[in-house]
């Protein structure tokens, strides 16, 4: 399914995401992607959001972790020459939850679920949540609003509207691409996990 294909059949469908009671699973749970030999991501970053997402860090007095996530180069050098995409890192030794996510109030979001520091302020990559870019783009299917609703009231506009955004950004004609291992994970994929950056292609 291409952009333009998605965007009809979300119309068609008629679906607006919101978040499930008690649920913040989205800023808790990291996986391994593409593969455990890559580690667990973070939430992408785009350059020109690092700064501010660092900057939030410092007034909420928290210590994050951004790590580079997508480089490009013209030749295969030892590593790439520009950073398309950094990611925050969860704030667990095994790479979960959101160092934003405020675990430690007593104060539950409208949801039920723990708050988010800095919702008004979130990366583009958690405003598109639960789009999820694979091919064909699709809902992530470990979301319970997923899961238990398969349609709603109105369409995904504003969240196919950031996706767009950061596909944008992320177009290259760099014959070089680089993928960042970030070596982070369960303990027990420690012998599978690898660290800095891997050529892709």
């Amino acid at each position: 399914m291409k952009w333009n294909e998605f965007i009809y059949a979300s119309k068609k469908y008629d679906m607006e995401f919101r978040c499930i009671q008690d649920c913040s699973q989205c800023c808790v749970e990291r996986e391994y992607y593409p593969s455990k030999k890559f580690g667990k991501i973070g939430v992408l970053i785009l350059p020109e959001e690092k700064e501010r997402i660092e900057e939030l860090a410092k007034i909420n007095g928290l210590k994050i972790t951004i790590l580079p996530r997508i480089g490009i180069s013209k030749e295969k050098n030892y590593a790439p020459t520009e950073i398309l995409a950094y990611q925050l890192m969860g704030k667990e030794k095994n790479g979960n939850t959101c160092p934003f996510l405020d675990t430690d109030t007593f104060t539950r979001s409208p949801h039920g679920g723990f708050p988010c520091k800095i919702y008004k302020d979130r990366p583009l990559a958690c405003m598109t949540y639960p789009l999820i870019e694979l091919n064909p783009i699709t809902l992530d299917s470990k979301c319970k609003f997923c899961k238990e609703h398969g349609s709603a009231d109105q369409n995904l506009n504003s969240e196919m509207e950031t996706l767009l955004q950061i596909k944008n950004k992320m177009n290259t004609d760099a014959p070089v691409i680089w993928r960042f291992a970030t070596g982070v994970g369960e303990e027990s994929d420690s012998n599978q996990i690898e660290t800095g950056w891997v050529l892709e292609k």
